[in-house]
């Protein structure tokens, strides 16, 4: 269990932001391909993988679990893996830090395994709700050995033989619940079905299928608006190339920067336009946002982009509960950018933010409070309202370990009236480990 020294950080209001910029490789898509390299027969060849510390802590399990696992150079890498049924039982404990993907993605891999495991992460990840992973694998054969209170990490899980294939109906709307499932599910003989009452990230379909399994997909409930997912179980997964789109959820940070530094005008390149993770960018665009695409294409079986964004004066919206699944890692951004827009944005059905890294609604608020934002909290909603200037700022905003956190309160600090700091910034490395470099780059003031 580990984590790096704290560093703060503070970010000062200065320059326009100009040039352009690539963020690192999509986390979702980079956790995927260590996984199903893993699983599948032969060499899997990743091109722009994100080399954060969540994703290398999932290199370093599916290599604890049997693969090989090499680095070829910066964001290449080569997997030779063991196929489903062919794991090892691993050496010692997987410390997944503060990964909560890689952890809850490789239970389901491990639940459907005839394997034995122990996670573990960091003080972070030791606090985050396992039990609604467990649930579903545990009906499909695996068994829990030993676990923290609630069901929490340290946890050592056992695989079944082959898993059962099963009937599961999500409880929300979450990507790592049902990655989970059918990650279980490739090792159980017949069809593994999940339903969700609205579409989660499809990730993990979209990988499966570039692998060689079979996977459906149907709309399902009222208006179609949910999904029916079912996988043909016990497939021969080959290895495969894949090219890492940039990933939205930190294009995210310097997006919204160029949106309220007064003159900015930068370039994104090679961002995921998947319709199910660009909730943020119809939110901006929606609330004034001058944000372009320009030349579309194809990377890694998901549609890229680049996106040129100028500054703009944004307003209040409301945004809808149904699009939380196509945005919940980026509220927090979204929250900052509210700050400067004239009258009241409400972010409706924010329940999922209270079981990421951090309480993230909580963390949220305490920010916003710290640095002179007009908020409320009702319910699971946010309601954030500015007067279409730059907030006071000047504020210590407590990252309670979390990535988004630190990045969002240091992307107001490049606007507001007075300096921000964070209390903590190394948890950057988890998603963006070259976030500071990359926004000074542009003409950012952050700094130790």
């Amino acid at each position: 269990m580990s984590h790096a020294p704290a560093q703060s950080l503070t970010a000062a209001p200065g320059h326009p932001l100009r040039g352009s910029l690539r963020p690192p490789g999509d986390k979702s898509i980079s956790h995927r391909a260590m996984i199903l390299g893993l699983l599948a027969i032969g060499e899997t060849r990743v091109e722009g993988l994100l080399e954060g510390d969540d994703v290398l802590r999932t290199a370093a399990a599916a290599k604890a679990l049997g693969a090989t696992v090499e680095r070829l150079g910066e964001g290449r890498w080569r997997v030779a893996g063991v196929g489903i049924g062919g794991l090892s039982d691993p050496a010692e404990v997987l410390d997944f830090g503060n990964a909560g993907t890689g952890s809850r993605l490789m239970m389901g891999v491990v639940g459907g395994q005839p394997v034995t495991a122990t996670f573990d992460g960091d003080a972070s990840l030791r606090k985050r709700p396992m039990r609604r992973i467990l649930d579903p694998i545990l009906r499909m054969g695996a068994q829990v050995v030993s676990e923290a209170e609630g069901g929490r990490v340290p946890l050592t899980l056992r695989g079944p033989r082959e898993a059962i294939p099963i009937t599961y109906e999500s409880p929300v709307a979450s990507a790592q619940i049902k990655s989970a499932v059918l990650l279980a599910g490739l090792n159980a003989p017949g069809t593994t079905t999940l339903i969700e009452a609205a579409a989660s990230r499809d990730h993990t379909e979209r990988m499966l299928r570039l692998f060689g399994a079979t996977v459906a997909v149907t709309p399902h409930g009222p208006g179609g608006h949910g999904r029916s997912i079912a996988l043909t179980g016990q497939p021969t997964l080959r290895g495969t190339a894949v090219v890492v789109p940039a990933d939205p959820s930190s294009a995210a940070f310097p997006l919204v920067a160029a949106l309220i530094v007064p003159g900015s005008e930068v370039t994104i390149e090679g961002v995921m336009m998947n319709p199910l993770r660009t909730g943020l960018i119809t939110t901006l665009i929606e609330m004034g946002g001058e944000i372009e695409r320009l030349n579309e294409r194809e990377e890694g079986g998901e549609t890229v982009a680049d996106l040129r964004v100028r500054a703009s004066r944004l307003k209040g919206v409301d945004v809808p509960a149904e699009r939380a699944p196509s945005m919940i890692d980026e509220y927090p951004i979204l929250a900052v950018a509210a700050a400067f827009a004239e009258g009241e944005t409400r972010m409706n059905g924010l329940h999922e933010l209270r079981v990421k890294e951090s309480d993230r609604l909580a963390a949220v608020a305490a920010g916003l409070a710290a640095n002179g934002v007009r908020h409320a909290i009702a319910g699971d909603d946010l309601i954030v309202t500015g007067d279409g200037t730059a907030p006071r700022g000047g504020g210590t905003v407590e990252t309670h370990l979390d990535h988004r956190i630190a990045m969002s309160f240091l992307v107001m600090g490049l606007a507001a009236r007075d300096a921000v700091t964070v209390d903590d910034g190394a948890m950057i490395a988890t998603s963006f480990p070259s976030f500071r470099p990359t926004m000074q780059a542009l003409g950012a003031a952050i700094g130790g």
